[in-house]
């Protein structure tokens, strides 16, 4: 297990900011680009036998898009007037995203409230384990009381789970020295939710098998 303690030094808000609207950026292009293309399928003349395919791919991309927003507005923003949210809204919107994936998510998240800075790790934490699985598995996200505390657990089961060298070094809260970016910045966002919020956040890897266990004040 390892305990991932706080890093000498941090990146600026600024930098951070940058980091995650690069990262948002990254996610919407493909749905945005793809819903570009069934429009211009829809206004070609000479394509008039794949408008059916092009509408369909304008509905799925949609979808796909507003699934990203609702998502992001929880996972990486504050633009919501609500200040807590239920664990069924949670899995909605962790499941709007994941859906049609390799990967299957349990959801065992009790159906209670839980406070921004819990709702960001836990959806953020979700994703994160679901990731961990690139050729399939199950992924099971669960939550539980201990103490003052709310301990958020991600198992992720599978014959190829794994975190490639960037998550680790976000879920350690180490600054990135190679590799991807936008790779790093979400894992490296989960770290700083659980310690901005006096929690911690653990990992366990092994072949097979990956765990994510943060710990917040509840």
């Amino acid at each position: 297990m390892t305990d991932t303690a706080a890093p000498a030094s941090l990146p600026d808000g600024q930098a951070l900011a940058a980091l995650i609207a690069g990262k948002l950026c990254h996610d919407f292009i493909s749905p945005a680009g793809a819903i570009s293309s069934g429009l211009d399928l829809l206004k070609d003349p000479s394509a008039e036998d794949m408008r059916e395919d092009a509408m369909g791919l304008i509905e799925a991309s949609a979808r796909k898009m507003v699934a990203l927003v609702a998502f992001a507005r929880v996972a990486f923003g504050a633009a919501t007037s609500a200040e807590r949210f239920s664990g069924p809204e949670l899995g909605a919107l962790v499941a709007g995203l994941t859906e049609g994936g390799r990967a299957s998510l349990d959801w065992c998240v009790g159906d209670v409230s839980y406070s921004k800075a819990q709702s960001r790790a836990l959806v953020n934490l979700a994703w994160l384990t679901m990731a961990a699985l690139p050729s399939g598995g199950m992924a099971t996200v669960s939550t539980r009381t201990d103490g003052a505390d709310l301990v958020i657990e991600g198992r992720a089961e599978g014959p190829r789970a794994r975190l490639k060298g960037e998550a680790v070094a976000g879920l350690a809260g180490r600054p990135l020295e190679e590799g991807l970016p936008g790779q790093w910045i979400q894992p490296y966002w989960l770290w700083l939710t659980a310690h901005d919020a006096g929690g911690s956040l653990k990992v366990q890897a092994e072949e097979g098998r990956v765990a994510l266990i943060a710990r917040m004040p509840n």
